[in-house]
């Protein structure tokens, strides 16, 4: 399924008229919208469950909501200007690190990572770089990896991690506060009928990173590496 082009459309027009009145004159037209991506979210579930378990996965368990929540934000809009999924076994509410998707014109991309980590998610991230960096830098610097993502991006600490020297032989990858990679799609990707493989073949190539952090955070397990 593709994403059609008049999607942008309606959602440069919804950045200019960002309220309830003219969302709700111009429903029939986002109800279009919704049902094309909804389509695109259930071919991806089916084509990201080649290679994760999404058996239990529906759309409703990947989409999210185009309506803001802006009771602790200055700004008060009341509709996100782009559309937005995430995929992961269980859904996005699972809580494990998962495929982002997020499209909106000139600026669509995929990507996974740690974001925004809990205090305990950083420490183990922290301590298991302490123990066993290669590991993860066999993953993050994979040619293909690089290809596809580039560097890493997120906050870092100025100095060092509290319990870390600034001498440690991994101290860039120690300051790091948070660790994401996205790939970005133009527009023509987006609408091109390939745009549900090209979205799984960046996912596939993510995946060694997440089942890293999801390892890391959540369980016992060796994560499986592929690449």
């Amino acid at each position: 399924m593709a994403i059609q082009s008049s999607t942008f459309d309606y959602l440069n027009l919804l950045k200019e008229n960002n309220t309830r009145e003219w969302f709700h004159a111009n429903k029939k037209t986002y109800d279009g919208v919704k049902a094309n991506f909804e389509e695109t979210i259930k071919d991806l579930i089916e084509s990201i469950g080649t290679f994760e378990d999404m058996r239990s996965v529906e759309v409703k368990h990947c989409n999210y909501r185009i309506a803001r929540d802006v009771r602790f934000s200055k700004d008060k809009a009341p509709y996100k200007t782009w559309l937005s999924a995430s995929f992961s076994e269980g859904g996005r509410k699972s809580g494990k690190m998962d495929y982002y998707l997020h499209v909106q014109d000139g600026e669509s991309f995929l990507g996974g990572g740690m974001y925004s980590p809990t205090p305990e998610q950083l420490a183990k991230l922290r301590q298991e770089i302490d123990y066993n960096a290669q590991e993860l830098k066999n993953i993050i610097y994979h040619p293909k990896f690089v290809e596809v993502f580039g560097e890493a991006e997120g906050d870092s600490v100025k100095s060092s991690p509290k319990g870390y020297s600034k001498e440690h032989p991994e101290i860039e990858l120690l300051r790091k506060k948070q660790l994401f990679f996205w790939h970005k799609f133009t527009n023509e990707e987006v609408c091109s009928e390939n745009f549900v493989k090209q979205v799984s073949d960046v996912c596939f190539t993510l995946k060694p990173f997440l089942d890293f952090l999801n390892y890391v955070f959540f369980s016992e397990q060796e994560p499986t590496i592929i690449l």
